[in-house]
């Protein structure tokens, strides 16, 4: 079993920036790949980006240049640093960890509004 606990939502102005934290713990060794989603009002939930074990990262095109993700391997925490924020992007962030044998675990979500 893995837990995953987000944090760093919030309200901010378009342009702004906020930090996400995602704090894996339980079966951490298990993880092969972390993730951010979202899912907005009326959406379905989207990838936003990924980091493997390995560093790989993986972003959707609408948040390329603006978004970044990253791993603190001794504190079990994966960012998603959100920079440029846009009304578009405003969604509640859910953390994701990809097992090796291919089982999700999801946090329970964060939310960031964007206003404009």
């Amino acid at each position: 079993q893995v837990q995953l606990v987000e944090s760093g939502g919030g309200l901010v102005q378009a342009g702004g920036s906020l930090r996400l934290s995602c704090v894996a713990s339980g079966g951490i060794f298990s993880i092969n790949r972390m993730g951010w989603y979202r899912q907005a009002p009326g959406k379905q939930r989207e990838l936003v980006a990924t980091i493997t074990r390995g560093g790989s990262t993986n972003y959707v095109d609408s948040v390329k240049g603006r978004f970044t993700i990253s791993r603190d391997n001794a504190k079990n925490t994966v960012y998603l640093q959100m920079n440029s924020l846009k009304p578009e992007d405003t969604a509640v962030y859910y953390c994701n960890a990809h097992t090796f044998s291919s089982k999700d675990y999801w946090g329970k979500g964060t939310l960031v509004t964007v206003s404009s």
